[in-house]
């Protein structure tokens, strides 16, 4: 694993820039499987949210992870990021899901030359 670059206004504005794409990327992905994004890169106190997605009569929030190599996903996502999406979600649950609705936290894994690797009800797993 290379080791972590230096945070100049460059390589956060890159770092930026990817992360945008990626969050295009799985919004587009989301769609072709059905889903209907809601909302993106929505912001609160605890945290932001990437993608709010809606498919039937669920709503996923959806964290996405952009790397530069499929080696680097599996680091991707630790219980710390999730915790904070979790607490995003769980401010912005009465504003994107009803009465009926099931809500979960998703994860989606990007990197060059692979397909995009959705996790489904990540927060489950930590």
């Amino acid at each position: 694993m290379r080791p972590p670059r230096p945070r100049t206004a460059a390589t956060r504005r890159i770092a930026e820039e990817a992360g945008r794409r990626g969050e295009r990327l799985a919004g587009w992905w989301l769609r072709l499987k059905g889903w209907q994004i809601l909302d993106r890169r929505v912001r609160t106190p605890a945290g932001e949210v990437d993608l709010i997605a809606r498919r039937g009569a669920l709503i996923a929030f959806v964290e996405v992870k952009t790397r530069r190599s499929a080696a680097e996903l599996d680091a991707a996502i630790d219980e710390r990021r999730l915790a904070r999406v979790a607490a995003a979600a769980e401010l912005l649950m009465p504003r994107y899901a009803t009465a009926g609705e099931d809500i979960r936290i998703d994860v989606i894994l990007l990197a060059p030359g692979t397909r995009p690797r959705h996790i489904e009800n990540a927060w489950i797993g930590y």
